[in-house]
């Protein structure tokens, strides 16, 4: 099946940018969320990264209204019945997917794909949930997905070679390295990363040393090219949280307790870049 038009399930942070790679590769593209605002909000981010993209040189103008052209928003998931792939790019959370995974697989056409933006639940427990798992897999984008290379391409229990071949072929067009992956809380990106950044708040819970510091360490040290508190501040420390939840869930092991000064930041609103204060305050 020839995919041609895309539905792209969150109009957040990574579901605007994977709607924007999409759309600058030829692909029509609907982008979906619960309410127009959101929408709103993420086909002005689209806007401004495409006029980045100009202002580099890198597209035209006119390149930047195609791509424009090409995606619609909508609230109304019944509208992406046409589509011929769905990538979920929701929240962080199991019961907010499982219900997204069930409708999609009763609005789209039985041989279509539907991929998950996930970053570390389980891609067989949310196939399970519909009535075509072979077809469901995980599409991993990495932040910020214009920029990134990196597809982590995961194969749930059921996922069919057919299925992975074909999404993967689809990361190459869009000028992506798919790598795979199989089914594991974290999968390899955030099981390795995530317990690094955790382990970086433990530093500065007791005391170590400053964020700042933390973060000096591994740029000047490990030629890092930001610190591991930006960095959890630009992924958003709620994400982190539910990811390490989901890390000590999934594999049983004491090491992947979230660090609870992670906890208490979340508590309290301070999710990082987004809110405007994470380890650090940005205006």
């Amino acid at each position: 099946m020839a995919i041609r038009q895309v539905a792209v399930i969150g109009a957040g942070t990574m579901g605007n940018a994977i709607a924007h790679v999409f759309a600058r590769r030829g692909f029509n593209v609907v982008l979906c969320d619960v309410e127009q605002r959101f929408l709103d909000r993420g086909l002005d981010t689209i806007a401004k990264n495409l006029d980045r993209e100009v202002a580099k040189n890198k597209i035209t103008v006119g390149d930047k209204e195609t791509a424009l052209g090409r995606i619609t928003a909508v609230v109304d998931r019944a509208k992406l019945g046409d589509c011929d792939l769905a990538i979920e790019a929701a929240t962080e959370k199991f019961e907010i997917k499982a219900e997204i995974f069930r409708e999609l697989d009763r609005a789209m056409r039985a041989e279509v794909i539907l991929a998950s933006n996930t970053s570390s639940i389980s891609i067989t427990k949310i196939g399970a949930l519909t009535g075509r798992a072979d077809k469901v897999i995980g599409m991993h984008f990495f932040n910020p997905v214009p920029v990134m290379k990196l597809v982590e391409v995961i194969r749930g229990l059921s996922t069919s070679q057919a299925t992975f071949e074909m999404v993967r072929e689809l990361a190459v067009k869009l000028e992506k390295t798919p790598v795979e992956v199989n089914d594991a809380p974290g999968f390899v990106s955030n099981r390795v990363l995530m317990p690094l950044l955790n382990e970086a708040i433990y530093a500065v819970m007791e005391g170590v040393a400053t964020a700042r510091a933390v973060d000096e360490v591994f740029k000047l040290g490990m030629a890092h090219p930001m610190g591991p508190l930006t960095l959890a501040d630009f992924i958003g420390l709620d994400v982190c949280l539910d990811i390490m939840r989901v890390l000590q869930d999934g594999l049983g092991d004491p090491k992947y307790r979230p660090c609870p000064l992670l906890i208490k930041m979340v508590d309290a609103g301070w999710l990082g870049k987004k809110s405007g204060r994470g380890f650090y305050s940005y205006s």
